[in-house]
């Protein structure tokens, strides 16, 4: 039997496993893919493959910059429990693949997965050695470099790794020089999250839609329809001005907004900035969790 593409890619999400150890198991079951995931557990791989269907919602946000700030680089990797989250050796591989990201070409996760890691083989086969050590899942979930000519980057982790900011400025200024101000803008982002840099960087799809949506709610209150377009512009300066990082007050000093703060910081620098790019991560966003207690999380660390 043929072993195709696919087959190899549906073994690798439901094991963990290495993508030529399940092309060979593949080979050696025949296609048949329930007698390959046995093939996997037999050879040594069975704690990786048991533990990949468990949810990791925990884990590590982890940036990694160059000296210059020309480079930035944000990567989250998932734990099962706040427990592995906070393991020296989670930290220390979390780090590890931080700077990875800042330094490689990989476009997507694949690409990342197949590069080399230490002596371990891939970074797929040192994920999956992980898993079998410290006995949860483990997920490496995304990651993103920015590295725009023109742009110097900085940022704030808040809560240990439990989100993470970068910012980049457009600007001739030296790293060290927008240091401060690097840091004050990553946390209003970590704090406010901010969906849009500007109104210059919002989708016209949305402007329309959120338009579409205030108009609907107005009539629906009953307004007349020729105050309508007046009032629905007035709720939608009022909205962009929360959801524009540089419209936003100013969390240290709510007397300014975003905009006016980097403004100031440039004039007390004496060089133009101006903020055109944030990424932020959160860990576990978007990932339905288990409930589970306090009592429960221990208990399951001591049957480990």
């Amino acid at each position: 039997m043929e072993i195709t593409a696919g087959m190899v890619k549906e073994l690798r999400e439901r094991t963990g496993a290495g993508m030529m150890d399940c092309k060979n198991v593949l080979v050696e079951a025949g296609g048949n893919m329930e007698k390959a995931i046995e093939l996997l557990r037999e050879k040594g791989l069975a704690k990786a493959a048991k533990k990949v269907g468990r949810v990791a919602s925990q884990g590590l946000v982890k940036l990694a910059f160059s000296p210059d700030g020309k480079k930035a680089a944000v990567i989250e990797v998932n734990s099962e429990t706040d427990f592995v989250a906070k393991n020296e050796e989670f930290i220390e591989f979390v780090d590890v693949l931080a700077e990875m990201v800042l330094e490689s070409e990989a476009a997507d996760m694949e690409a990342f997965m197949a590069m080399p890691y230490k002596d371990e083989g891939t970074v797929q086969d040192a994920l999956n050695n992980k898993i079998a050590k410290i006995g949860e899942n483990i997920n490496i979930r995304r990651f993103e470099k920015l590295q725009t000519p023109g742009v110097v980057y900085a940022g704030y982790t808040h809560g240990n790794g439990k989100i993470g900011v970068i910012v980049g400025f457009q600007t001739e200024a030296a790293v060290d020089e927008i240091a401060v101000l690097g840091k004050d803008v990553a946390m209003q982002v970590a704090s406010m999250n901010p969906r849009f840099v500007d109104e210059s960087s919002i989708d016209p799809d949305y402007i329309e839609n959120e338009k579409r949506i205030l108009v609907q709610q107005a009539l629906n209150e009953g307004k007349p329809a020729d105050i309508v377009e007046k009032m629905v512009a007035g709720r939608l300066k009022k909205e962009l001005k929360e959801t524009c990082l540089v419209e936003q007050k100013f969390v240290k000093d709510a007397e300014i907004s975003v905009g006016q703060y980097i403004e100031n910081s440039a004039r007390a620098i004496g060089k133009a900035v101006k903020v055109v790019e944030m990424v932020r991560y959160e860990v576990g966003e978007g990932i339905e969790k288990k409930e589970e207690n306090f009592a429960e999380e221990v208990a399951k660390q001591m049957q480990g």
